[in-house]
């Protein structure tokens, strides 16, 4: 039988990088994500695979680490909070625009500002539509239980390599907090060189007998920098097609749909149930990556739905791809909680009643 072990979300990001053979760790604590490296530092990988964890001076050093190993082929990661994801936004730019494979967690708190550090969901935004300068795109998940947690530090590198992107794990603090039993997979050992040098052909191994590598975002040329950028937009098409995920709850016979992501997916399911106590057939699409956001997936439940609802920890900044998807066909609201609060299931289907009322 499989191991089970009850811990936070952010214990579960640490278990995660551990057992999914990561090679560095490079953070800076910040509520309510300072448990990933506090479990790092108390489970030790360096003494058993090898792993490196480091606290760096800030967010800016700790990015800019991840931007060194990532030049090595090396699985290499941070994790922060939303002050310290805008405050690594420039090396996000330059991780996309070398096109250095990494992981970076944002365990989400409210903002604007220092705000609180209680949980928000308000840098949809920032990490979806790039955040840092540049026509760029980050491959961003959105985990809504602690398993998922732990399994998509695995599954963001193997996105991040295939397609040599920065990739993101936006979580927002519920998620980084609560506790669940996650399910522990076999341990995936740390690649060698040879197996790097197979997977990552560009990476810096040691010139050897072969052209040097040079690993930069800068051109000062506008042409080559025009088929740069036009090679990436190439790149984020096929992303595009082939690597959008969601799932969907009670959705065949729904005739309204809650669109929500992280921890207001689940909360979004009980409010499914109560409004189909009330005689409303609701369902739920929850997006599980936020780029590429699932617009497939939306478009083809579009026709059957009077309306969609997007519940949101933000003023509402998800709801404007869901209008984008749906294109006027049908009505989109939003409902949405600021500054840490959060709704419960009640709050969601009072909500939509009034919509059905208009």
């Amino acid at each position: 039988m499989a191991e089970k072990i009850l811990m936070k979300g952010n214990e579960a990001i640490a278990y995660g990088a551990i057992r999914s053979g990561v090679d560095g760790y490079f953070g800076y604590p910040i509520t309510p994500q300072s448990e990933v490296m506090e479990t790092l530092m108390e489970q030790k990988p360096w003494e058993t695979t090898g792993m490196v964890v480091l606290q760096a001076e800030s967010e800016v050093a700790s990015v800019n680490m991840v931007y060194g190993g990532a030049c090595t082929g090396k699985k290499s990661m941070t994790s922060t909070s939303s002050p310290g994801f805008s405050l690594m936004c420039e090396g996000l730019s330059y991780l996309a625009g070398t096109e250095l494979p990494c992981l970076i967690v944002n365990v989400m708190r409210g903002g604007p500002g220092l705000g609180t550090i209680q949980p928000s969901q308000s840098d949809y935004f920032q990490a979806v539509k790039g955040g840092g300068h540049g026509d760029y795109h980050l491959i961003v998940l959105a985990p809504a239980s602690v398993q998922d947690m732990y399994d998509y530090v695995d599954q963001a590198f193997e996105l991040a390599i295939k397609y040599r992107n920065p990739a993101c794990i936006l979580a927002d603090g519920v998620v980084g907090q609560m506790m669940e039993k996650v399910e522990f997979r076999p341990i995936k050992p740390r690649m060698t060189d040879a197996e790097i040098k197979q997977r990552c052909g560009w990476a810096l191994l040691g010139k050897k007998d072969r052209e040097r590598h040079i690993m930069t975002s800068l051109s000062l040329e506008s042409p080559v920098q025009e088929a740069f950028n036009i090679k990436l937009q190439k790149k984020y098409r096929e992303i595009e097609a082939k690597e959008s995920l969601c799932t969907m709850y009670k959705t065949e016979d729904a005739e309204h749909l809650l669109v929500a992501f992280g921890s207001l997916s689940r909360i979004g399911e009980n409010a499914v149930e109560l409004a189909r106590e009330r005689g409303i057939k609701l369902g739920l699409m929850r997006p599980i990556t936020l780029w590429p956001f699932p617009e497939k997936q939306l478009d083809a439940l579009v026709p059957q739905m009077k309306d969609i609802i997007s519940v949101e920890l933000s003023a509402g900044q998800m709801v404007e791809d869901i209008r984008l998807i749906v294109n006027g066909r049908k009505p989109v609201y939003f409902y949405g909680r600021m500054g840490g609060m959060v709704p419960n299931p009640e709050e969601i289907v009072d909500n939509l009643e009034k919509v059905i009322k208009r």
